[in-house]
């Protein structure tokens, strides 16, 4: 090989590699500005909301010595009960949202027979102020006022029939009493 494609390989040489070096700094910067977007970028998260929610409202609505049936009508459905205590019911309720705390809430009644006893747990919120929490950042958290004025009902004329036409029938197949959630005390 002549003298003159030595040195010009050797220039080849030394411009790949301090390209292949000035490659590895800029790349180096990418890499960092490729995860800088990807950190902006978040994934979506559900919100979670599990068991019963009780306000204050019903929680004042209850008085000792209620049967189940009236504590059930109440409060709903327990979320749980146990075999292994028959005389107590929990009401969880349990709401996850995202860049928010999550917020437990727990309830627990008290029966002796069928007859309602004491109740305890965390101070429950009042239903507007539950509401008040759910609303989007977009809307403000305001709870719109649901009252209508005289002049919005006047659009609405009065039922002009008898209150036996506008009555709503029971369907005859329902039961007139549903089974009880728990196994009866021995």
């Amino acid at each position: 090989m002549h003298v003159q494609a030595r040195c010009s390989a050797r220039l080849a040489l030394t411009v790949v590699v301090a390209a292949v070096l000035a490659a590895c700094g800029s790349l180096d910067n990418a890499s960092h500005r490729i995860a800088s977007a990807a950190s902006a970028v978040t994934p979506y998260k559900v919100e979670v909301v599990q068991g019963n929610f009780v306000s204050r409202e019903q929680v004042e609505a209850l008085a000792p010595g209620m049967s189940r049936q009236q504590v059930r009508d109440i409060l709903g459905t327990p979320l749980l009960t146990s075999v292994f205590h028959a005389d107590r019911w929990e009401y969880v309720f349990t709401l996850k949202r995202k860049d928010l705390e999550i917020q437990t809430r727990k309830l627990t009644v008290f029966f002796e027979g069928d007859r309602l006893v004491r109740h305890e747990g965390d101070e429950m919120p009042s239903e507007a102020d539950f509401v008040a929490t759910l609303g989007s950042k977009k809307a403000g958290g305001k709870v719109p006022v649901l009252e209508a004025t005289p002049a919005q009902l006047a659009r609405f004329p009065a039922p002009t029939g008898s209150p036996a036409d506008t009555e709503v029938l029971a369907p005859t197949d329902a039961p007139k009493q549903y089974p009880p959630l728990e196994a009866p005390g021995r």
